[in-house]
């Protein structure tokens, strides 16, 4: 709370300003000068000096990050992305495998710059970790066999029979959407009970099912229809690295630019899934 007394003359005044000023500066000097953020952050500076960007991925995740099985060489979708923003920023790419239990901690320690994971972009992490805009944008699908007239959205599923994983949030889609539920353990299991006709349908990650087409070059199943909602993955990075993640946004935006990042896309896809 603000203190009044009385109005003193001009000349004491200059001076007990004189003299706060120079107390202040004396307690500044002693606590150390005090950096600037742009100081502060030398997340992009950091990766120009050493000329290599060093990216968490796993490795083991088809088709965003594996290894291929002729060549043995690390690829995938989130592979290449990175490995084209790291030339738009004019340095090396250095990737290292990293379980998912574990790749935020390492990111956390500082064992890399990045994480290329697909990543989605949750409150939740948008608190403690610094984001790319996001190179992948996915919806949910309902797959039915290219043959089935009957489904055209997500109402038509009203005492269908869908195949769907218990613990996935695409079961209560399902439920929520009045399908009669038959629970399986995974996609593989799903899509062969869609291609058999023992269930009409089955809801997942529209990418999981282009990955499937692109893989099989099967034409027996379609996308009935898609959510409205979509999610976003992106390139995760620690908190207060705001130089390098401003910088790979360029990169990204240059790379949508000029058709790269569809390109990449379309490899593994069949069809543009950046965004």
């Amino acid at each position: 709370m603000r203190s009044f007394a009385r109005p003193r003359t001009h000349r004491t005044a200059a001076a007990a300003a004189f003299v706060a000023l120079t107390l202040a500066t004396a307690a500044c000097s002693a606590a150390g000068p005090t950096p600037s953020a742009s100081a502060a952050d030398a997340s992009l500076t950091a990766v120009q000096e050493s000329g290599t960007l060093v990216v968490a991925t796993e490795g083991t995740y088809r088709p965003f990050s594996f290894h291929d099985a002729g060549t043995g060489e690390l690829t995938g979708y989130d592979v290449e992305v990175a490995r084209a923003v790291a030339e738009r920023l004019g340095v090396r790419v250095t990737f290292e495998e990293t379980q998912w239990d574990g790749i935020f901690a390492g990111l956390d320690a500082g064992r890399f710059d990045m994480i290329a994971n697909q990543v989605s972009i949750t409150p939740e992490r948008e608190q403690a970790y610094g984001f790319s805009t996001p190179y992948t944008v996915s919806t949910g699908a309902i797959v039915v066999r290219s043959d089935d007239t009957s489904i055209s959205s997500f109402a038509d599923l009203a005492g269908k029979r869908t195949a769907q994983s218990l613990t996935s949030n695409w079961y209560d889609l399902a439920e929520s959407s009045g399908a009669q539920i038959e629970p399986i353990e995974g996609w593989a299991q799903a899509v062969a009970l869609v291609e058999q006709g023992r269930v009409d349908a089955t809801i997942n990650d529209t990418l999981t099912f282009l990955d499937y087409q692109q893989q099989t070059g099967d034409t027996g199943l379609r996308i009935a229809a898609r959510t409205t909602d979509t999610s976003s993955s992106a390139f995760a990075f620690r908190q207060g690295s705001t130089a390098l993640v401003s910088a790979v946004d360029d990169a990204l935006e240059s790379l949508r630019a000029d058709g790269t990042l569809a390109r990449i896309s379309t490899t593994y896809f069949g069809e543009d899934v950046s965004g």
